[in-house]
């Protein structure tokens, strides 16, 4: 059964703001990287226990890395099995700070 891939407003931001970041507007491989992250994510539907726990595992969150370097994103979740739904919480650079429970919030 095909889980719902919700997208919190926080994850939307990070999109939001991704996307003039790396110029997709003006740039065809970006663009296409731009659509391959959102692509990669809204696949989460099918498996998404099939991604490792973050190293924080007593928050339960999950997390899978897009891009190659340099420009590797991390997607940071959280499955919700009874209601089937998988959230996405942020989307981040790869490279920056640990992450921190208040960057959920």
């Amino acid at each position: 059964m095909a889980y719902a891939v919700n997208t919190t407003p926080h994850a939307e931001r990070d999109l939001a703001l991704l996307y003039p970041q790396i110029n997709a507007e003006y740039s065809d491989k970006a663009l296409e990287w731009y659509l391959g992250i959102k692509k990669a994510t809204l696949s989460l539907e099918q498996q998404p226990n099939r991604c490792p726990l973050t190293p924080r595992k007593k928050d339960h969150l999950r997390h899978f890395l897009y891009g190659q370097k340099p420009h590797i994103y991390r997607v940071i979740y959280r499955v919700l099995e009874k209601q089937k739904q998988v959230e996405v919480l942020h989307i981040r650079h790869g490279a920056r700070r640990k992450l921190k429970p208040s960057d959920l919030v």
